[in-house]
């Protein structure tokens, strides 16, 4: 219960601060944030399976955390 009381507040403070426009330009920053992270990861994965059916050697899932961190 107190996680929800926090999270509202939070919430109450974030409007507060930035307005009702700005909070919903955060959340649409985080759920796009989400979706691309989403999107990466099924790129790996697909390259993985060409790798395969190509009998390449198969990369390893850091080089993709190396991608990510370096904003590629």
């Amino acid at each position: 219960m107190l996680a929800f009381y926090l999270m509202v507040l939070i919430l109450i403070g974030m409007i507060w601060y930035a307005g009702y426009e700005g909070t919903m330009r955060v959340f649409a920053y985080w759920d796009l944030n989400l979706r691309y992270a989403w999107i990466r990861v099924r790129m790996w994965q697909m390259k993985r399976r060409l790798e395969k059916d190509l009998h390449l050697r198969p990369t390893d899932f850091s080089s993709v955390l190396e991608d990510i961190k370096n904003g590629k």
